[in-house]
């Protein structure tokens, strides 16, 4: 099973792609770790957010997305580019994309007898936390 981690953060959709197989963790290498949109207001550049989004999910042949969410309102809301970023993840037909929650992501995290140190996955810093979506999901699974 292949699943992305996703952090939206501005105009980046953040992935980190984990599978996990016989009970072990993989953490494949990626040709990008983030899908950038440079205008959210052009409909053609969302379009093409999705296209590409959807042919590195297909390329790297991933089962699921799990997308760590975010505040609605509040001194922590997502902005209104990473919603339109969630739901063009979420309209593409060949993935199955689920929300996780950041307290169920924490919660999963701190339950885990796996520890991993992030230093040696080999991602970069700012993949942490779709690192930590994913993790916490493949938790689940085991």
């Amino acid at each position: 099973m292949k699943v992305c981690g996703v952090e939206l953060k501005g105009n980046d959709a953040i992935v980190c792609i984990m599978s996990l197989q016989n009970g072990l963790f993989d953490i494949p290498k990626v040709r990008v770790q983030k899908v950038s949109i440079e205008d959210a207001a052009d409909a053609e550049q969302v379009k093409k957010f999705q296209f590409t989004f959807a042919k590195l999910m297909a390329d790297y042949h991933v089962d699921k997305v799990v997308i760590k969410g975010r505040a609605l309102k509040g001194k922590f809301a997502g902005g209104p580019v990473g919603f339109k970023l969630e739901a063009a993840i979420q309209l593409i037909d060949e993935l199955e994309v689920e929300i996780l929650s950041g307290s169920f992501i924490k919660t999963a995290l701190q339950k885990s007898q796996i520890d991993i140190d992030f230093r040696d996955t080999g991602l970069r810093n700012y993949q942490e936390t779709a690192f930590s979506a994913v993790f916490a999901y493949m938790l689940g699974q085991v």
